[in-house]
């Protein structure tokens, strides 16, 4: 008995992959440094745990509308409008199992079977493979490094054929960390409202930016940008809540409606009380966000200067996100035999580039304790002067 062929087209996250295996290595004993996962070291806050432990308490353990409880479409909506500058009424609000639910519920709704989906890269592992999943096929347009892993005006429009219908933005961005200014938002928007794009804006780290650094909400540009935008986001990196697994998008009404057709057949609805902790997260203090924040910033600065302090190493600094790029290419290996090496010789967990659409680097999550980054970053440097030899 054979897979379906979508089985074959898509291939298993290297992102988990890695983490896996020096999950497996530790319980092995080994004393391993991890910087392979993409979620908060942080525990939950507890307002907001207690938030859903009470839902519990009170049997609230029933399904619950497909696209989320009306409380808190409504606190998301209410969230997009006074901090994004996005005025969406709740019912185009669709509340999903996590973040990467709601990007592959918006390709399905947007893409048909031969659509282009235009991806910058450096890019999240999941956005190629999700395309592939729908039928579509991801086009890929590599950034450069000197423009901050950003896509450029030109580089969009020369990405575009007759078979692009959708382009896919990050910011702040995993795994590169870039954050887009306003002005180049507005410049993007403009070549794919143009172009009949829609746009797919994944703003998932939208809080964790650092020196001043503003997030920008594409559908706050214009109508024209809002009617063809799809603004995805989700609890699980602001507030550390990676296992409630929640996630939210809004979308023009025809967008938001189909969505919801297809979340009703796909999972029923998200958690039942899961949603009422989200609901304390966004209507609460967000102090806890402020106090994580302030963390990732001293550790985004100590691992920025211990790794650009090794021999043969490049990085930018990252604007936001919890993720570093470390180019690797000096040292003749691919991004692969890299973090091979590195796991087998130095105990160190890394993330090789080409899950991310670049061979020359490996990603590194600071996204962990200080400790662990210490530690780590002197392993890497040892390994680094080895291959030097």
């Amino acid at each position: 008995m054979e897979p379906a062929n979508i089985a074959n087209r898509i291939t298993p996250s290297l992102t988990l992959a890695i983490d896996s295996k020096a999950k497996a290595l530790k319980a092995e004993g080994k004393d391993i440094c991890g910087f392979g996962a993409g979620e908060p070291d942080f525990d939950t806050p507890d307002h907001i745990k207690l938030a859903a432990a009470q839902a519990l308490a009170e049997g609230f353990t029933k399904y619950t509308p497909s696209s989320g409880i009306p409380e808190l479409r409504q606190a998301i909506a209410e969230k997009l409008k006074n901090e994004n500058g996005v005025d969406y009424k709740p019912g185009q609000v669709i509340v999903s199992c996590g973040g990467k639910h709601s990007c592959y519920n918006a390709i399905l709704a947007t893409c048909n079977p031969g659509d282009e989906v235009i991806i910058p890269a450096p890019y999240w592992v999941s956005y190629p493979e999700m395309v592939k999943m729908v039928g579509a096929e991801p086009y890929i347009v590599p950034t450069k490094a000197e423009n901050g892993y950003k896509l450029t005006p030109e580089e969009l429009q020369n990405a575009i054929s007759p078979s692009s219908k959708l382009l896919i933005l990050n910011s702040p961005n995993n795994p590169t960390g870039s954050v887009y200014s306003e002005n180049e938002i507005a410049a993007l928007a403009e070549i794919a409202i143009e172009d009949d794009l829609f746009i797919l804006s994944d703003e998932i780290y939208e809080k964790i930016v650092y020196d001043g650094a503003r997030h920008f909400s594409p559908a706050s540009i214009s109508k024209q940008v809002y009617d063809r935008t799809i603004t995805v986001n989700g609890l699980s990196k602001s507030y550390a809540m990676t296992g409630w697994r929640l996630g939210y998008l809004a979308a023009p009404e025809p967008i938001a409606k189909a969505i919801d057709s297809i979340q009703s057949h796909a999972t029923s609805n998200p958690t039942s009380f899961a949603q009422k902790g989200a609901v304390a997260a966004l209507k609460e203090s967000q102090e806890c966000v402020k106090e994580m924040v302030r963390a990732f910033a001293e550790r985004r600065d100590f691992i920025f200067d211990g790794l650009t302090s090794i021999a043969g190493i490049r990085c930018l600094k990252p604007m936001g996100a919890f993720y570093i790029l470390a180019d690797i290419s000096s040292f003749g290996m691919t991004s692969s035999q890299f973090c091979e090496s590195l796991l087998d010789q130095a105990l160190v967990a890394a993330v090789p580039g080409i899950a991310f659409g670049d061979d020359r680097v490996i990603r590194l999550s600071y996204a962990c304790g200080k400790e662990n980054i210490e530690k780590g970053l002197s392993r890497i440097q040892d390994f680094c002067a080895r291959l030097r030899k």
